[in-house]
């Protein structure tokens, strides 16, 4: 193993567990002056269930809106956020000032624009929403964000004859994607979101005329689902390079410069490919241009690791929801990079309800649970969401002889507080047990969006430092079966990083960490890793190379200014039972 600087992982028994912190339980709308420091059990009444002092779902922190309250002038997501949630909570007069505040010093801020043009909508001033619509449009955002809306904010502008008159000279159909997902050597499918209910078929084929295409079935946007459909396109052949558009309604949307991809080759094959990883992807327009630094390394696969829109507001799936995720969705770097390069995505705390929460054991209590989980699948491309029976954001997906296990770290999880708590819960781990025993991959890639490490997070239980009976039943397990070629991924600290877990009589393991795709905020950097950086935005890239006689994975830290920052190479040899 070659690297700049060597640490290591030590099980000190003294160190902080989820039984020897004096928990404190903190219900319902906890003001947000807690330092971060004062960790406990945080969770609104209905938490409780008869009989137990420990609410079965809840946080670390907080349970509130501080989110969108405090410090929000340094965080330019939070900010549209916050005019959001004030627009969809009939303080429409909020919004409208405080974008004006704003644009009085940032006269082209495009959310402040797009926001207030929502604000003006929802109290009938639609002379102002077709002003400050122009301007956004003029100082370059898309027209598309005004047709993805939130929709039933925007319905009173959408029917003035002034918007139609506009919109029929910048016809759009195709609003968001197309989002290449779900690739294997011979199919691929792909996302799209339109501006009505259409009729929506692939076409794709060797050659850039698409001469003799293979189609996908025939299918249809449908508005229950946000006016999004997933294709399927099958019979590639593998290993091949694949140019393709996408038909709205007989119509061509992609021409003249179609997209492409490029088929994986035959599982088990030897291969030297690249994936691209990372978390903490808050939205902030400057440092947007990262997807457009991923695209040219040319990853062979994306992994989003969680904290991939930052939503924060656990409640029913909806407007406030939608709103977050259509500013990705919208921004041109990341629809290109997403045309062509498959994406695998999984959650973490900041997208599926709030900071540092577990969601508790059961399938559909709190009752917003489901929903957050039903909107995660709309805005995604997976090849799979859990069990049919327990549903979640877990699955695995092969590239060559490397199996990848993208694993759900909050749906199941249980209170860390209480007593033998899970991260993963019984069934997610039972599937990856028994999908580690089947692999015979020359790498094994375990995705969790928190640190496998105990130390990433001081002493906080939100990694899997408050879940440490789970991690050694699966790392027990990779002994007991010989199990070679593990890797472990992670996210959720804002910075990129390497880690070593020794084990006592087997092999170390290797920890690669990326959580700060496009955040403002950073993490602090802590003592005891390979190399650690946090000085601006970066990701993970991963090389592996199963041609050699002796397969390697490289690490490298790259900034969003294209930067190898730092770079750690693995050897199969060094990761396996001798």
């Amino acid at each position: 193993m070659r690297a700049q600087a060597r640490g290591k992982e030590n099980n000190v028994k003294n160190d902080v567990t989820a039984h020897s912190v004096i928990a404190f339980v903190v219900i319902a709308c906890v003001f947000a002056g807690f330092a971060e420091a004062q960790r406990g059990e945080f969770a609104p009444e209905d938490a409780f269930v008869a009989g137990s002092s420990h609410p079965f779902y809840g946080s670390e922190n907080p349970w509130d809106r501080r989110f969108f309250t405090e410090h929000i002038r340094n965080i330019y997501g939070r900010r549209g956020q916050r005019q959001m949630l004030d627009i969809i909570e009939g303080r429409a007069e909020d919004t409208v000032k405080y974008c004006q505040r704003l644009l009085a010093s940032e006269p082209d801020d495009l959310e402040s624009l797009f926001n207030l043009t929502v604000a003006r909508s929802t109290l009938g001033d639609y002379t102002g929403a077709m002003e400050s619509m122009n301007q956004a449009v003029e100082a370059g955002l898309p027209f598309s964000r005004f047709l993805a809306g939130p929709r039933d904010l925007l319905k009173p502008l959408h029917k003035t004859a002034a918007f139609r008159e506009y919109a029929a000279k910048h016809k759009v159909q195709l609003i968001h994607g197309p989002m290449l997902g779900c690739l294997t050597d011979t199919t691929a499918k792909f996302w799209v979101r339109t501006a009505d209910e259409v009729s929506v078929q692939v076409v794709a084929g060797t050659s850039r005329n698409l001469y003799k295409p293979t189609k996908s079935k025939l299918t249809s946007t449908c508005s229950e689902r946000d006016y999004t459909a997933v294709v399927e396109v099958e019979g590639l052949r593998p290993d091949t390079l694949y140019y393709y558009d996408a038909v709205l309604n007989g119509e061509s949307v992609l021409a003249p410069e179609l997209p492409s991809f490029h088929t994986y080759p035959p599982r088990g094959s030897k291969l030297r490919f690249k994936v691209a990883f990372g978390g903490g992807a808050g939205y902030c327009p400057p440092n947007e241009r990262m997807w457009d630094t991923i695209l040219s390394h040319e990853p062979a696969a994306l992994l989003m690791l969680g904290d991939n829109v930052y939503i924060d507001l656990p409640q029913q799936y909806g407007d406030f929801h939608r709103y977050t995720y259509y500013r990705r969705q919208s921004r041109p770097e990341w629809r290109q990079l997403v045309s062509s390069v498959p994406v695998f995505a999984v959650w973490d705390d900041h997208d599926c309800a709030t900071d540092d929460v577990w969601m508790g054991p059961y399938r559909d209590k709190p009752g917003w649970k489901m929903s957050m989980l039903e909107g995660f699948r709309i805005n995604w491309n997976n090849p799979g969401y859990g069990d049919d029976e327990w549903p979640g954001c877990w699955f695995n997906f092969s590239i060559a002889d490397v199996d990848f296990f993208m694993l759900d770290g909050r749906f199941y999880r249980t209170n860390p507080f209480d007593e033998n708590p899970t991260m993963l819960g019984p069934v997610q781990k039972e599937w990856l047990l028994e999908q580690l025993r089947k692999s015979s991959a020359t790498f094994k890639v375990l995705v969790s969006p928190v640190a496998w490490t105990f130390f990433a997070k001081g002493g906080a239980l939100d990694t899997w430092n408050g879940f440490r009976a789970e991690r050694d039943e699966i790392f027990s397990f990779l002994s007991a079966d010989k199990i070679d070629g593990v890797v472990l991924l992670s996210a959720d600290r804002h910075r990129s990083e390497a880690w070593r877990i020794d084990r006592e009589d087997d092999y170390t393991l290797l920890e690669f960490m990326s959580s700060r795709l496009t955040n403002q905020s950073v993490a602090e950097l802590k003592p005891g890793t390979v190399f650690a950086y946090n000085q601006k935005q970066s990701f993970g890239l991963l090389t592996f190379d199963t041609t050699k006689p002796d397969p390697t994975v490289v690490y490298d830290i790259v900034s969003i200014d294209n930067e190898l920052i730092h770079r750690l190479t693995v050897s199969k040899s060094e990761i396996s039972h001798q």
